[in-house]
């Protein structure tokens, strides 16, 4: 049977493919990390007139979508700013695979006050579906895939697995 894969799987396939193991097999160790927790409270005190965290398949969870046109994802900072692309492209190519035809996303930085508009296209479709394939292999793994230090392992919230 096939995995289902959420955002935050693909988000972490960008991130760290270890995160990505980790995390989807089970060892879930965001809730006491501190950027994780700034992250939440962002989005918390951020947009709030508009629906937020949209169940879909319960698989995907949008931030919030504009009139079933905009998908808005909310992030805390840019230093992953390829991820969170792929995210959002990667919920714009799920709704549109179950027939809902979103016009384009949107990242949004509340704490920088900026915004970066994301479309999806043809070739993004190709990679993503090369990328989900990647993603049930590395998930199916016997063992987590080899450690690259990244500059961002210092605040993982996985890094004590990696490093100690």
């Amino acid at each position: 049977m096939k995995k289902q894969i959420s955002g935050t799987m693909f988000y972490y396939y960008f991130v760290c493919k270890r995160k990505l193991w980790f995390f989807s097999n089970g060892i879930q160790l965001e809730e006491d990390n501190e950027d994780v927790i700034l992250g939440k409270l962002i989005d918390e005190n951020s947009y709030s007139k508009e629906l937020k965290h949209i169940l879909i398949d319960n698989t995907v969870n949008i931030d919030f979508i504009k009139d079933w046109k905009i998908l808005h994802e909310v992030k805390k900072q840019k230093s992953i700013e390829e991820a969170g692309i792929w995210q959002l492209k990667y919920y714009l190519y799920f709704l549109k695979i179950r027939g809902i035809n979103i016009e384009k996303g949107i990242l949004d930085y509340p704490k920088l006050k900026k915004r970066e508009e994301v479309f999806l296209s043809e070739n993004d479709e190709k990679k993503i579906k090369g990328i989900l394939s990647e993603i049930e292999k590395i998930t199916v793994m016997e063992k987590p895939p080899e450690l690259e230090k990244l500059k961002i392992c210092k605040k993982c919230a996985y890094f004590e697995y990696c490093y100690i």
